[in-house]
């Protein structure tokens, strides 16, 4: 069960560094089947236009999912559960998908203004990002079992 212990930035960005590296392998994967279904080769300027737009659709829609999925599904991304960390309601429940899925959508955002929206936890008094407050939301504390 989860404390109600807010998260500091720095474990925020200890679970986002976990996190990249599962990105990193799921975008490996996605690009390959990008790839495949383009029957092309490596060699990036040899692809046509409509390549280059489905990659990186997909690439999004891929993390969106992960992040989305992850935090409607438990509360937590791999690298949360390596922090202890987890993302409840304001009923201590998991948000529902399009909750979670509206809280990434914000955290780009945040992260496009040179993180202004991640700093923004070290001068709410709840530790809340925009993205915890756009989508009711906030990282708290798992205690070890």
């Amino acid at each position: 069960m989860p404390s109600d212990t807010p998260v500091p930035l720095w474990r925020r960005l200890a679970a986002a560094a976990y996190d990249l590296l599962v990105l990193v392998a799921v975008w490996m994967l996605v690009a390959a089947l990008v790839l495949a279904a383009f029957h092309g080769e490596v060699d990036v300027a040899r692809q046509p236009p409509l390549y280059h737009a489905v990659l990186q659709v997909s690439l999004l829609a891929a993390t969106a999912l992960y992040f989305a999925v992850s935090w409607s599904r438990g509360g937590q991304t791999i690298g949360m559960r390596a922090w202890r960390v987890r993302v409840v309601g304001a009923d201590g429940r998991s948000p529902a998908f399009l909750r979670a899925l509206a809280r990434f959508g914000v955290a780009i955002a945040s992260t496009l203004v040179v993180g202004l929206g991640f700093a923004w936890c070290l001068v709410d008094r709840r530790r809340r990002t925009w993205h915890d407050i756009a989508s009711s939301t906030s990282l708290v504390h798992v205690p070890p079992r």
